[in-house]
């Protein structure tokens, strides 16, 4: 076995593990993860609400710094990437699924079922929903993202390193125990964090695209059409990734810009347009004036503590199993751009995208009334469908939202074994085909064990984030650090 593909074989065992455990043993498999979930959420949940705002205040600091002026790359490189294209991939990866699945849904579910204290669809409710809607989807998941791709661009294109997470570590611990023991299992964290990630999110966009052709077109919800689902979309996006970063990935990230420009705006045009524009405007000052304050609730004294589990610990945990992934793939993409341009791009750009997206979507499931409300909130994945269709236009608009969740799934799922390629290639930026197709096969497997594998496989998917997320959190913490110490000996030359 050769040194440089160790970390493959590692991590490609575990999961074959992993796999086979859940589907041949699922009963045993939900109960070991549901202890494991309960145990992190119950003893380390303030961990990760501590983590990711620590995340927003280095990204913000380190944007303001003289720092920002340095380059991800040579003094004299410039932008691979126009900065629509470069928006454009970097959003695509970094939410996905995920904007179309929760859109409605969780300001719905904010709205019909509260924190303890407030009433039930309700103004201070509504409020609630989109105060909340906006904290997940704000800068805390971004700023995390770009605690990794920053760290990384700036090991790969300035300092001439591997593509590997392990590679950030360097100036913290030195060469040799990068190439090391140490090394190896940083970047193992980081694979299987990425799997778990990428899964749930593909589970989730496959729960949502069966439960649009159900309402739609009559297509019942079952196994079997789950699992034609993903192997459908498996083959497009292990096409996608045979054609490589510049065509595949960059034509279906340009696609899912254009195609949730225009789910945006018909639904902004046959909704409730003018209550859209106020809420918008409620729910950026209500987001910002409690900013500090949710950054740092954990619900320590609260009846209902059980919420930031399922929700904003949930949320930070999953962004966590997504960092290791989108942040490879944004510092993939990013050469050439100085640190502050950077941040901006990463963190405001997409925040900005994010409020509009729930502004349009949660205000539109809110106006339609507590009682449709409450029946779109029964079955998450259809919430989108039951809401739109109570709007003219509303057929169309599902079917264009069934199309995105199709090329978002490619999207993510093309990023992932992309990355997941580089990850376990020795930091490869071109890894080959055929360890993109083998990790394509496994993100399938991963999530059909995930879904098939449980009861509520919704709740399984959720789960596997949090557990998987929790050691790369750690990781994530010294990459701050270590960073840093790479930068303040930078200046000092």
């Amino acid at each position: 076995m050769k040194n440089k593909n160790i970390v493959y074989y590692i991590s490609l065992t575990i999961m074959v593990v992993i796999v086979a455990w859940g589907l041949l043993l699922p009963s045993n498999f939900e109960s070991i993860a549901n202890r494991s979930f309960t145990y992190i959420v119950d003893n380390f949940g303030w961990f990760y609400i501590l983590s990711m705002t620590s995340f927003v205040l280095f990204s913000i600091w380190i944007m303001l710094s003289k720092y920002g002026r340095i380059k991800l790359g040579k003094d004299d490189s410039v932008p691979e990437y126009s900065n629509i294209s470069w928006f454009a991939m970097l959003f695509s990866a970094g939410m996905g699924i995920g904007l179309v699945f929760w859109g409605v849904a969780e300001p719905l579910n904010h709205w019909i079922s509260p924190m303890v204290g407030i009433e039930s669809a309700s103004e201070q409710a509504a409020n609630f929903a989109l105060r909340k809607s906006f904290l997940h989807w704000g800068l805390h998941p971004w700023a995390g993202y770009a605690v990794i791709a920053l760290s990384l661009a700036y090991m790969q294109f300035r300092k001439g390193e591997k593509g590997l997470i392990s590679s950030i570590f360097i100036p913290l611990i030195g060469r040799h125990r990068v190439n090391g023991p140490i090394g190896k299992l940083i970047d193992i964290f980081a694979i299987f964090a990425t799997v778990a990630g990428v899964a749930t999110s593909l589970g989730l966009g496959t729960y949502q695209i069966n439960s649009g052709l159900n309402y739609l077109f009559g297509i019942p919800e079952n196994n079997y059409v789950l699992i034609t689902i993903v192997a459908i979309t498996t083959f497009l996006f292990m096409l996608s990734a045979i054609t490589g970063l510049n065509k595949g990935i960059k034509i279906l990230s340009n696609t899912n810009i254009v195609l949730a420009s225009i789910l945006m705006i018909l639904t902004f045009i046959v909704g409730p347009t003018i209550l859209i524009l106020n809420a918008f405007n409620d729910g950026l000052g209500l987001y910002f004036h409690n900013l500090i304050k949710d950054s740092f609730q954990v619900g320590a004294f609260s009846e209902g503590s059980e919420w930031y589990g399922w929700w904003t610990i949930f949320y930070w945990a999953w962004w966590i199993a997504w960092a290791p992934f989108v942040g490879t793939f944004i510092a993939r993409i990013s050469k050439g751009r100085t640190i502050r341009e950077f941040i901006m791009g990463v963190l405001l750009v997409p925040v900005l995208v994010s409020f509009v997206w729930f502004a349009i979507f949660g205000t539109t499931g809110i106006n339609t009334g507590s009682e449709v409300a409450s029946e779109a909130v029964k079955s998450t994945s259809t919430a989108f469908f039951v809401v739109l269709n109570n709007y003219p236009l509303g057929s169309i608009i599902s079917l264009v939202a069934i199309i995105l969740l199709g090329t978002f799934f490619v999207t993510s799922a093309d990023s992932g074994t992309f990355v997941l390629g580089m990850l376990s290639s020795d930091g490869n930026l071109n890894p080959k085909t055929s360890k993109k197709v083998v990790w394509g096969v496994v993100q399938a497997l991963v999530a059909l064990a995930l879904m098939l594998g449980s009861v509520n496989g919704l709740r399984m998917l959720q789960t596997m984030s949090i557990v998987a997320a929790f050691p790369f959190a750690i990781v994530m913490i010294l990459a701050m650090v270590s960073i840093v110490k790479a930068l303040s000996k930078e200046k000092k030359t």
